[in-house]
């Protein structure tokens, strides 16, 4: 399979398009591409089984999205049928324009989920653990446990669904699942318990040599320094027009004041390696293929922001515009599925 940081390089050029383009051809390309991936390559991880409800609950969101926007939003030309005026909120006609802007909301976030639950499928979270920077690994670590919980929940219920139906137990109602609820929190419990001992075993948080309270008050007031240095660098940038270049120098020393700050606390945390995961040619192309994707989105928000926004309303069009050159690289997206022949499996590959 493939180098850790090349599926979080595959996660940054899938996630941008998804937050931020409102555009369904766009969001199709990215939702297809995540797709492909799973199927290649997420169907033999055990978190993978996970997809479904991932999808479920995108869907969800999507079949929600679009009445609530057509029955609370009144603006367009094109009327499907109308409803009673003196009806509050949803009273008033009802157009094509606003369940076309529903769909696309809903399908935003059936794209992000369904990006994120590919992503959850095929990365090894051992080795996205072990490439955390040392200064965020207290945090690296909540997140991966919090990134396996939903999967490991879904593959519990499972389980224990299969074993009462073996049992002879019938799930006809709401009244039935008790049997089935009351194993599942009970095993939530057991496995948090297992992990805070494991945890505590290992000495998890420790610190081989603790700073003094000197230095401890010195890096607090370093942080808050640099946090706001960054924030009045900010502020002047966006409502300050003539103090841009202040407000750049400020961000700048913002920045590196912080930078400098996590570097020296995360010379307290010591960690071994047993082996070194390895970067093969493949994930030199699927970081250069995610590069390219992020500059042809950045090139054309540049020069063809027009072509990337979407909006159904007049006087905008009702067919959304697209632009070639972002659709193929988009494309691009879908490389790791094209590759998966010659991987070795859904963990990070080891020599």
């Amino acid at each position: 399979m493939f180098h850790t940081l090349s599926w979080v390089a595959w996660l940054i050029a899938a996630a941008v398009p998804a937050f931020t383009l409102r555009n369904p051809l766009y969001l199709a390309l990215v939702l297809g591409a995540a797709w492909l991936v799973y199927t290649a390559l997420g169907r033999t991880s055990p978190i993978g089984y996970s997809w479904g409800t991932f999808a479920r609950i995108g869907f969800l969101f999507l079949a929600l999205a679009v009445p609530f926007n057509a029955l609370s939003n009144h603006i367009g030309q094109i009327v499907l049928f109308r409803l009673p005026a003196n009806w509050p909120i949803i009273g008033g006609p009802i157009t094509l324009e606003a369940t076309i802007a529903g769909a696309v909301n809903g399908l935003g976030l059936l794209t992000i989920l369904i990006v994120f639950a590919a992503f959850n499928a095929v990365v090894d979270h051992y080795q996205l653990l072990r490439a955390t920077p040392p200064f965020l690994f207290p945090a690296g670590v909540v997140v991966s446990i919090a990134i396996t919980f939903v999967p490991q929940m879904v593959l519990s219920a499972r389980e224990i669904h299969q074993a009462q139906r073996i049992r002879g137990h019938r799930f006809r109602g709401v009244r039935d699942l008790l049997p089935l609820v009351m194993p599942l929190l009970a095993n939530a419990l057991e496995r948090a318990i297992q992990l805070a001992e494991t945890m505590e075993a290992r000495g998890f948080g420790r610190i081989a040599a603790p700073f003094s309270r000197r230095q401890a008050m010195t890096i607090q007031l370093a942080t808050l320094i640099g946090l706001l240095s960054l924030l009045t660098g900010l502020s002047m940038l966006a409502y300050l027009p003539g103090y841009r270049l202040w407000g750049r120098v400020l961000t700048i020393a913002g920045v590196g004041g912080l930078l400098g700050v996590f570097g020296v606390q995360g010379r307290q945390v010591h960690r071994t390696r047993y082996r070194q995961s390895a970067w093969h040619w493949q994930d030199t192309v699927i970081a250069l293929s995610c590069a390219l994707v992020l500059t042809a989105l950045i090139v054309a928000r540049l020069t063809a922001p027009s072509r990337l926004a979407y909006n159904p309303f007049p006087p905008g069009p009702l067919l959304p515009p697209f632009n070639l050159p972002v659709g193929a690289a988009l494309l691009l997206l879908a490389l790791p599925a094209l590759l998966s022949d010659r991987g070795q499996g859904a963990g990070g590959r080891m020599e």
